[in-house]
């Protein structure tokens, strides 16, 4: 008969023994980002955030192409081809830090990269991703407009053919990146349906002024595109893909970073909540041995572990091949609302301190705001899962 197996001793950090799931190779890119944070980011981010500037945003670039973390699961072109799950562990890692820097990474990746690698030509691809790759060139992704986000079959931005070159007219709003891209990747309607265009910065009616005083993302670049009269040769239209498919994919792509990246950002608010309960002595002992605060623990470390579960499960399926679309909209739909309930309830944990930014708290919370809504707003998640449980469309 066989002697029972001791379990391990419980793991505050790792109540579920998640990290049996992961290898070597998977924790290594963990510990790699998660350590590049801590030195680069962490020391500064509440002075970018207070400021609403990050100075050594084209630096910070530089630094994660060489940890091999921009357009991670792309091959070829220098890049790293990473499983899907090391990517989403990158991205927990570097929203745990900040959502803004998390944000630098999925645009680049997985939505200019992406974008550029699938439906690119060679000559485009060999252009553009390997100084992408390395953060020599930052790109961004301009799909959103100023009246059309949910709707993007909406998009007023065009693209007129004049003799073998496009001409593009139109503007784009909440763009990441936008204003120190070299290179934008934008999407524009054609007589021939949705084309994604590369439009270089410098580019004679291209524009890309700063989008300021905003309370969320403010460790992040975001801009408007402006295009008038944009012209453009006749290779800078990426010839892999006609209509909406094209930049919808992309955002899957993106949205399943986003399902690990809102993790990162609640274990950041939940990993304080817990320090701060274990040294905030009130009524004569700390507040974590009161039976009401083990209670928002309690139930913020659920929340947490099943959603990081929940990404895991995703990134399997992907590195699979398996992964649909309605399973993205459900990680992007329940961790990210999930998430924002921790940090709110993180905040109560740390009373009056829960605003300051000495804590990362109250950064993460409205930073969330943004992730909640861009790449899909939880109505419409909550609208492509209605449509697939019902088979009733209800998006019109």
């Amino acid at each position: 008969m066989t002697q029972p197996v001791k379990p391990p001793p419980f793991d505050p950090d790792d109540p579920l023994g998640l990290d049996d799931l992961l290898d070597d190779e998977e924790r290594a890119v963990r510990t790699t980002v998660r350590d590049w944070a801590a030195e680069r980011v962490l020391p500064h981010i509440a002075g970018w955030y207070e400021s609403g500037e990050v100075p050594v945003i084209r630096e910070l670039a530089r630094e994660l192409g060489a940890l091999g973390a921009l357009g991670m699961t792309l091959t070829g072109y220098g890049c790293t081809g990473a499983s899907a799950v090391q990517y989403g562990l990158a991205c927990l890692e570097l929203e745990a830090a900040d959502s803004g820097i998390r944000s630098l990474v999925s645009v680049q990746g997985s939505l200019a990269m992406y974008a550029i690698h699938r439906y690119g030509s060679d000559e485009q691809r060999a252009r553009w991703l390997p100084g992408m790759a390395a953060g020599e060139i930052i790109g961004c992704f301009g799909l959103t407009e100023p009246d059309h986000g949910s709707d993007p079959a909406g998009m007023r931005t065009r693209a007129r053919r004049d003799g073998t070159d496009w001409v593009l007219d139109g503007r784009k709003a909440w763009i990441t990146n936008g204003s120190v891209a070299g290179v934008a990747v934008v999407w524009a309607g054609t007589d021939e349906g949705v084309r994604g265009f590369l439009v270089p910065a410098g580019t004679p009616g291209f524009e890309a002024p700063e989008i300021r005083h905003k309370w969320s993302l403010r460790a992040s670049v975001t801009s408007e595109l402006v295009l008038d009269s944009v012209r453009l040769p006749a290779d800078a239209v990426l010839p892999g893909v006609t209509g909406l498919r094209g930049p919808l994919s992309c955002l899957d792509h993106a949205r399943y970073g986003i399902v690990w990246g809102a993790m990162g950002a609640a274990r950041a608010c939940f990993a304080s909540a817990l320090e701060y309960a274990g040294t905030r002595e009130q009524f004569g002992r700390p507040i974590g041995g009161f039976q009401l605060t083990q209670a928002k623990l309690a139930d913020m470390a659920v929340e947490l572990h099943k959603g990081i579960l929940l990404a895991h499960h995703l990134g399997r399926r992907m590195d699979a091949g398996t992964l649909r679309p309605e399973q993205v909209s459900f990680g992007k739909l329940n961790n990210v609302r999930e998430a924002i309930a921790i940090c709110r309830t993180a905040r109560t944990v740390l009373g009056a301190n829960g605003i300051s930014l000495e804590y990362p708290v109250m950064r993460h919370a409205t930073n969330l705001e943004s992730v909640l809504t861009y790449e899909g707003t939880v109505e419409m998640h909550q609208l492509v899962l209605g449509k697939a449980l019902t088979g009733q469309d209800a998006f019109r």
